[in-house]
């Protein structure tokens, strides 16, 4: 799913449980074969303005898996759309799916450096409020500059994320 037009909201104190309605619709399928389902991506953190669509990350052992996971997910409607240039992250799409929110679903390895700095930017801006609100900021103001280019939208927000990803430790993305 291309987002075409950026809006950029307040947190909703109704995302945690949307998030549960997809992960309750994913669940039958995948159990047995997953290590878990992780909110991430700005929704996932309370008070946090985000584009109102849940960010997902399936999380399997290992690579071996990934062909009964597609299956599985497919069986739901959603279809492979490979990784789209960002190596460890698997993006999956669908069509029509009214009665759940919004999404983006990904599926990484437990040992995916994406999935490490989904989790560590996620649970950073959930213990640090300040850097919330500044991350906040930057999003609204790269949101009303590019209200229909996603692509600068993302680079303009770039700069903060690599430098809440150097605090906790991570390499820059390559």
């Amino acid at each position: 799913m291309r987002t075409k037009q950026v809006v950029v909201v307040p947190w909703q104190p109704e995302w945690p449980a949307r998030f549960e309605e997809i992960r309750a619709a994913l669940l039958p399928v995948l159990e047995g074969l997953i290590c878990g389902i992780e909110h991430i991506g700005s929704t996932s953190v309370p008070g946090l303005a985000a584009k109102p669509i849940i960010d997902i990350d399936i999380v399997i052992p290992d690579a071996s898996v990934f062909p009964s996971v597609r299956d599985a997910l497919a069986s739901l409607g959603y279809r492979h759309e490979g990784d789209l240039g960002i190596p460890g992250r698997e993006a999956f799409k669908y069509d029509d799916k009214p009665e759940l929110m919004a999404h983006h679903l990904y599926v990484c390895a437990r040992d995916a450096a994406e999935l490490r700095r989904h989790l560590a930017l996620r649970d950073y801006l959930r213990a640090h409020p300040q850097e919330r609100e500044r991350y906040a900021q930057v999003k609204f103001a790269a949101a009303a500059r590019h209200p229909t280019d996603i692509d600068a939208y993302l680079e303009e927000k770039s700069a903060i994320i690599q430098e809440i990803y150097a605090k906790c430790g991570l390499r820059p993305e390559a």
